[in-house]
């Protein structure tokens, strides 16, 4: 598979620096640089070595660029059937504006893969579940499409396969009447390959996206959280998510 690797010590991330790196303040660099290449058990009760996640500079995503949505579209195969409102779509730039001071950012917005997702509280099935390192995924074999994790997740990142689908990724098998939502390309993770939006953001963004491990104090992610202001959409409803932002 082609694509960024996972690099996974602090000297790995020094070396990247110069091709790959955002700037975050000055002085202060953002680099596409997470960790190893082993698959983790789909099992939330296990005690959790990693913990995947995402930290994206709202200070440096361009509020024109849309190259990480372009890039899950692509990566996951997601067709468009010309209704925007009804289209697959596990990952979208949504604005924000201070209505008093009129300040703006905008920022991509996809499943927060909360540490106590609500979507897996509310499926009936446990199709909607969180793996043991973070990532929450929906298993379309036993999802029955009540929609009922769609009305629980608070950042509305969760699609719904209206019409029977073709030309499916092998990866991203996908099926009418199932829900849907980011898997942080869990596939691509698992491989030891950084997920397709955070290598589009770099290769034709501005390196905006960091991705790596959370409880790792080696990675690129861990050090810029420890150290700068960074924050989570809806922190008060305790989800605790596995996306963070800087610069709102």
């Amino acid at each position: 598979m082609s694509g960024c690797k996972i690099s996974q010590t602090r000297r790995d991330v020094l070396k990247t620096v110069a091709g790959t790196a955002a700037l975050l303040a000055p002085g202060v660099f953002l680099v596409a640089a997470p960790a190893p290449s082993k698959a983790r058990p789909e099992d939330s009760m296990a005690q959790p070595s990693v913990r995947w996640g995402l930290l994206i500079d709202t200070n440096r995503c361009d509020q024109e660029c849309t190259a990480c949505v372009t890039a899950c579209k692509d990566e996951m195969r997601l067709p468009s059937h010309g209704r925007p409102a009804s289209d697959p779509q596990y990952i979208r730039k949504v604005e924000l504006a201070e209505p008093k001071t009129g300040f703006t950012r905008s920022l991509p917005v996809m499943c927060q893969h909360c540490t106590n997702p609500p979507c897996a509280d509310v499926c009936p099935t446990g199709a909607s579940f969180k793996r043991a390192d973070g990532i929450v995924l929906v298993d379309r074999h036993i999802c029955i499409g009540c929609r009922y994790c769609m009305m629980a997740c608070p950042y509305k990142a969760r699609s719904f396969a209206h019409e029977a689908q073709t030309g499916q990724a092998p990866h991203n098998p996908r099926g009418k009447g199932c829900v849907e939502a980011c898997t942080l390309c869990v596939h691509r993770v698992d491989a030891g390959v950084v997920p397709a939006c955070v290598e589009a953001c770099h290769a034709k963004g501005r390196g905006a996206m960091l991705f790596g491990d959370l409880m790792n104090p080696e990675h690129a992610i861990t050090q810029v959280v420890a150290q700068y202001p960074t924050s989570q959409i809806r922190a008060d409803l305790k989800t605790d998510p596995g996306i963070r932002y800087h610069g709102i």
